[in-house]
């Protein structure tokens, strides 16, 4: 309850929101921004022509209630699309108001949440067993590899129907990758997002405090936010009035930046900077890629003609204030193919194809 409101404050994206269930029905994709201080401070320093943070995409789609598996509401179209995001951000509404409608009648965070949990189990147990069934021919014609994957699959049919998620299943990575093109909906990353009343958005109310008694084994962030809050700091025009804005409620920042941090965390995100009269930019990468796959983030030339990269910590940048001085400085540091790129190197690749 209150995803669209959260999300047309995130994206400006202007996602139909309105008081009654299944308001979206086609998914609203939004290219959000990566909030980053560490972006703002190289641009003081370099004052580029171009300042570009690194992005990350945020889906809005139709919300779920019970038999949805069975394609109840929109049951369907909610599962097609939660099949193709990468982590699953679930809103619950932690807040009463009898003037906005709720699907359920009554307010009960940790009620919803299952709600939504059962019905991926049971999509994801229909997506196994039909695996199952294709895969029982070949199994008993003696092929290994078949044999080998419908261990694995029945090991997931099990936890499933003990009412456990995908991702809860240990399981070494030959086998995980065995079962990785199912896509199963449960196997995804999920972040808890409790969409609170204005009153309750630094410290809580007893619905969050459930929310969290209910995810304590999850190894899940919870996010407390109040949607009608964002709503209103989207309208403010300069960052300072934000700023003056936050800091009368009680926040050092926005929910919503909270809430970007923590999908980038949920998704092992990291960032790089590049540094250049011309543009200081932001680029994401998975945590421990190495250095010539990064470059490829940038263009594929530089993954493909990768000689080296010449790295400069972020700290020694703001401490000597420009390239030049932390050449001077020996600060920059030439790495190979197998240079672990860090959160927060600025890099400048050197490729020949």
């Amino acid at each position: 309850m209150g995803k669209s409101t959260l999300f047309n404050s995130l994206s400006n994206a202007r996602a139909e929101s309105a008081n009654y269930p299944f308001c979206t029905i086609e998914p609203n994709v939004g290219i959000i921004p990566v909030p980053d201080k560490r972006l703002d401070k190289l641009a003081e320093l370099v004052k580029p022509q171009k300042v570009t943070p690194t992005t990350i995409e945020f889906v809005d789609i139709a919300g779920l209630v019970k038999g949805a598996s069975k394609g109840e509401g929109l049951g369907n179209q909610f599962l097609a699309n939660i099949r193709q995001t990468d982590a699953i951000i679930h809103i619950l509404r932690c807040f009463e108001d009898d003037n906005i409608a709720h699907v359920d009648t009554s307010i009960d965070p940790v009620r919803d949440k299952r709600v939504v949990d059962t019905e991926l189990q049971l999509k994801d147990l229909e997506t196994v067993g039909n695996r199952l069934q294709k895969l029982d021919k070949q199994a008993k014609s003696g092929d290994k590899d078949a044999r080998r994957l419908q261990e694995v699959l029945q090991r997931f049919e099990q936890h499933l129907m003990e009412g456990k998620p995908a991702h809860a299943l240990q399981l070494d990575k030959e086998d995980k990758a065995l079962v990785r093109d199912l896509q199963l909906l449960t196997d995804k990353p999920v972040l808890y997002v409790c969409n609170v009343d204005e009153g309750s958005v630094v410290h809580g109310n007893r619905h969050v405090e459930e929310v969290r008694r209910e995810v304590a084994d999850e190894d899940a962030e919870v996010v407390v936010i109040a949607a009608s809050i964002e709503a209103e700091i989207g309208q403010l025009d300069s960052e300072q009035e934000r700023k003056l804005f936050l800091e009368d409620m009680g926040l050092e920042e926005s929910g919503l930046s909270r809430l970007i941090h923590s999908a980038y965390r949920l998704l092992s995100l990291e960032t790089f900077f590049t540094v250049g009269p011309k543009e200081v930019r932001a680029w994401t990468v998975k945590k421990g890629m190495r250095a010539p796959q990064a470059g490829g983030t940038i263009h594929s030339d530089f993954e493909r003609g990768f000689i080296k990269a010449e790295v400069i910590k972020y700290k020694d940048f703001i401490t000597y204030g420009s390239e030049a001085a932390c050449r001077e400085a020996g600060k920059i540091h030439m790495e190979g193919k197998e240079y672990v790129v860090q959160d927060g190197d600025l890099i400048n690749f050197k490729f020949n194809v």
